[in-house]
């Protein structure tokens, strides 16, 4: 299962270099590693999570920092899954890997009646087993596939169905406050990442659990950044912009911005609209290549 090498063309290197220098940068923008740190990169065999780990061990070799990396693929136990495709690969890129073996597959088609959206219980499963399984094996930091435009879409999922203002942040405590979660994709667009998985031939393993279930919400909010893409390119980058440059005194949140002070002249006239700059260490071109 050899991984196809990049094309030489023009576009290929600078699809390649794009992709590298964002995740860096957005590494760097949070903190997402440390020295020291063990990661444990969730693999579910598609091509968010197998571009992210491709990046990432590619990272290592110039990082400013000594980190490791666990490849960590969840088997629900689903009919048909091809259990020996990903451990094959793991070991083809010579990555240290383990497979959980846990049948959610059972449980979520016992308990969600049919026509039903599945996606709900099995991530909170996903979610439990995975971090069980990084609390026990001295895992810091656990690394997922979702890119910007993940991002953009919980934004409006939460939006319009939960009536609040929330998306996946790149970096984040668990609701256990066992697990720190990171998002090195944060910076990338789906469509680059679709080119990418392309390109380096990934064995891409569909989620055949829920099907082709048509009318899940975020499959609505997709299509509907997807049409304004179209009528206006660059409207979703725009729009994560808008996500990490909050005024918190121009929205209505009492808990963010004391409202009632303004009488008194107390409350800071603009909020935090203006951090402090911080030029971060550069990942995508230290010179360090001890890993290479």
């Amino acid at each position: 299962m050899a991984l196809a090498a990049l094309p030489d063309s023009v576009n290929a290197r600078k699809l390649h270099k794009r992709l590298k220098r964002q995740v860096g940068q957005a590494i760097a923008d949070y903190g997402m590693i440390a020295d020291g740190d063990r990661l444990m990169v969730c693999i579910s065999g598609g091509k968010d999570s197998h571009t992210l780990l491709d990046l990432l061990i590619e990272l290592r070799g110039r990082a400013p920092v000594d980190f490791d990396l666990v490849a960590v693929n969840m088997d629900q136990k689903q009919p048909d899954f091809p259990g020996h495709v990903l451990p094959d690969y793991f070991r083809e890129r010579g990555v240290e890997w383990h497979v959980i073996e846990q049948d959610t597959y059972s449980t979520v088609t016992r308990v969600v009646p049919e026509g039903k959206t599945m996606c709900g219980l099995c991530s909170r499963l996903r979610r439990g087993a995975l971090y069980s399984w990084a609390a026990g094996n001295g895992i810091t930091k656990i690394a997922l596939g979702h890119h910007r435009d993940d991002i953009v879409e919980t934004f409006f999922l939460n939006l319009f169905h939960g009536g609040r203002l929330k998306a996946m942040p790149p970096k984040l405590r668990s609701d256990d406050g066992r697990n720190v979660l990171i998002r090195p994709l944060a910076y990338c667009s789906e469509r680059d990442i679709e080119k990418y998985a392309r390109l380096r031939d990934f064995p891409i393993i569909p989620c055949n659990l829920c099907g082709e279930q048509e009318n899940l919400q975020r499959q609505n909010i997709k299509a509907m950044l997807a049409d304004w893409e179209r009528a206006q390119p660059g409207r979703t980058e725009t729009i994560f912009s808008a996500l990490q440059n909050v005024a918190p005194s121009q929205l209505a949140d009492r808990s963010l911005f004391d409202f009632l002070a303004l009488d008194q002249g107390d409350a800071a006239p603009g909020g935090n609209e203006h951090a402090d700059e911080v030029i971060p260490i550069r990942w995508f071109d230290h010179a360090d290549t001890r890993r290479a």
